[in-house]
């Protein structure tokens, strides 16, 4: 069972003695595993003492982060509770997440797929690839999950912060570039990769993609709730 970590212990700097956080690596990605085969979507070292490249991970990261007395990356918020990787990467992992709303005033809405991870209802988004911008991860992770090709818009840039994601421990986390495309009206969509389902909601307000997404018997991804309210206060301030 994961840790409840008290808001005055999880900065770094609180000493806290009792701290055990629990172990979410899941079997593929132990050290015994990765000596046999490493997945396609993750890195190689067992542990973040296997990397060689820290300083440069953190001159790329977008939130900033430090290592600790062995070299290994905290966490920017601090304790999660939770140690180990279910991550692609130690440290920083970056995210890209299309915010796309078509439609304006009481006929606004959003775009949003069913993750099959966690059948869950959240922006079509992913992981940036090596090599790879921002900016055309987010172009490219909408078309594989949605169909949707907005390589001809050119997005709002609405943030880049670290996420609440379900995968992330102390030392692997995930950062995400946040991202609005304004449409004038719906557009089709297929889901389609990671995505179960996609579908256009009401984004008039948060409450009203709530309450719709309720009653039609489905929850929203709380990580993105933040980036789904700072994209409506942009609307609004519009």
């Amino acid at each position: 069972m994961t840790w409840t970590v008290p808001a005055g212990q999880r900065c770094w700097s609180v000493s806290w003695p009792q701290y055990t956080p629990t172990d979410i690596t899941p079997p593929e990605l132990l050290p015994a595993a990765l000596a046999r085969h490493v997945p396609d979507w993750a890195e190689a070292a067992p542990t973040p003492a296997d990397v060689p490249d820290w300083p440069r991970r953190q001159a790329d990261a977008l939130v900033p982060f430090q290592l600790d007395a062995r070299g290994w990356p905290l966490h920017p918020h601090g304790r999660t509770g939770r140690t180990g990787r279910n991550l692609g990467r130690w440290g920083e992992n970056q995210a890209a997440d299309p915010i796309v709303v078509a439609g304006t005033g009481d006929q606004r809405q959003v775009l949003l797929i069913t993750r099959d991870d966690i059948e869950e209802e959240a922006i079509p988004g992913g992981m940036v690839e090596p090599g790879e911008t921002a900016p055309a991860a987010l172009v490219r992770e909408l078309g594989e999950e949605t169909g949707v090709d907005l390589s001809g818009h050119r997005p709002i840039i609405l943030g880049r912060d670290v996420v609440d994601d379900w995968r992330a421990s102390d030392h692997a986390w995930v950062a995400s570039t946040s991202a609005l495309y304004l449409l004038p009206a719906p557009v089709a969509a297929v889901a389609a990769d990671d995505a179960l389902a996609v579908a256009w909601w009401p984004f008039g307000s948060l409450d009203q993609l709530d309450d719709a997404i309720t009653t039609a018997g489905r929850t929203l991804y709380a990580a993105h709730r933040p980036l789904l309210h700072r994209a409506l206060d942009h609307l609004n301030r519009s």
